[in-house]
């Protein structure tokens, strides 16, 4: 598409001054039900590809046949799943904080930088960077973004599969109008985030 902003030029200047950077985005923050889902995604090279973006900008086929090329482009990468109960029990700010630390601390080193969306997840033991809009402008924040999206959207089809009450393989646990009137008609499941106050399946 002519005009598109291709990513890497951050992430090329960062490479200057470490040995990799690690892009770190989470999926889920604000659903209803299922997980949180942060992958962390390590590049020492930055290819340019402008299929990789903001999986918010990639429709749903778009995400999919970029998967495979973001994941051959890395070199590692790891996803971490953090459900409801432990979502309810320590909220979910400091859910997502945990499952980027998990994810990140898996690939990083001391002369890594790790680049997250916006939240800081705390000390990795290297040179962490929290900008806003991190997975606009930031390549390896963007992979992280799609493998994550990815995954999620996966298990969120799957629990549809197994039990279509909810609608989650449209929906993907998000509070849509037939996410909420299935929940006024069956009630909440296990996989529903009880403890979110703006909600209607707050305990």
């Amino acid at each position: 598409m002519p005009g598109r902003v291709v990513l890497g030029a951050r992430d090329r200047r960062l490479l200057a001054e470490a040995d990799a950077v690690i892009g770190v985005d989470e999926v889920g923050r604000g659903a209803l039900a299922g997980p949180v889902v942060v992958c962390a995604a390590r590049f020492a090279a930055i290819p340019v590809d402008d299929g990789v973006r903001d999986s918010k900008t990639l429709t749903a086929k778009q995400r999919e046949s970029t998967l495979a090329r973001v994941l051959r482009q890395s070199a590692g990468w790891a996803i971490c799943e953090i459900g409801p109960e432990v979502i309810d029990r320590i909220n979910i700010l400091e859910a997502t904080r945990l499952a980027m630390r998990v994810a990140a601390l898996s690939l990083t080193g001391p002369s890594s930088i790790v680049v997250t969306d916006h939240v800081v997840p705390g000390d990795l033991g290297c040179r962490v960077l929290s900008p806003t809009s991190a997975d606009r402008d930031y390549f390896c924040v963007a992979a992280a973004s799609i493998i994550a999206k990815v995954h999620r959207d996966r298990i969120m089809a799957a629990m549809g599969r197994r039990d279509p009450r909810w609608g989650w393989q449209h929906n993907k646990g998000y509070g849509t109008t037939a996410h909420r009137a299935a929940l006024d008609r069956w009630g909440p499941t296990p996989s529903h985030r009880r403890s979110f106050s703006w909600t209607p399946v707050r305990s």
